[in-house]
């Protein structure tokens, strides 16, 4: 037998702490959770830019397949009246000034009711249209009709 003396004894050894790979279930569910919600986030960021295009596209061309300028005006007035029911479902039964301080909004230089989009009230029945009256009132209504459709630019 052995005494007690003679035996050899080793103190006791944790066994190796396991290994980063593979994860254990709860984060595979957080890694798939996490892709799943920035997959969503891309996809709505990715449709709510088609759409702004679309928009943006609507209004120019609309305004380009007008065959001649007075046509351009009447588009520009039922876009930017189709548009003004986004804010006010009665805006597109305003007629005259009022519709054109409507146009105005918070612009303080009124550049509807008193600058060079008082075209919009009789451009579209006009005949004829002095191309630089169109120039000038293209870019504002077509700045006005982005911010009634909330488009950022």
């Amino acid at each position: 037998m052995v005494s007690p003396d003679t035996l050899v004894l080793r103190d006791i050894h944790q066994p190796a702490a396991p290994g980063w790979w593979p994860p254990a279930p709860g984060w595979w569910m957080l890694a798939a959770i996490l892709l799943i919600a920035v997959a969503v986030a891309c996809w709505f960021v990715v449709r709510l830019k088609r759409r702004q295009r679309a928009i943006v596209a609507l209004f120019d061309d609309a305004v380009a397949q007008a065959p001649t300028a007075s046509a351009g005006v009447a588009a520009m007035s039922e876009l930017l009246r189709r548009a003004a029911r986004r804010h006010d479902p009665a805006a597109d039964r305003l007629y005259g000034d009022a519709w054109l301080r409507f146009l105005d909004g918070d612009d303080a230089r009124q550049v509807f009711s008193s600058g060079a989009g008082r075209l919009l009230l009789d451009g579209g029945y006009r005949r004829d249209i002095d191309a630089q009256q169109l120039a000038e009132v293209l870019p504002l209504a077509r700045r006005r009709y982005l911010q009634l459709m909330a488009v950022r630019r």
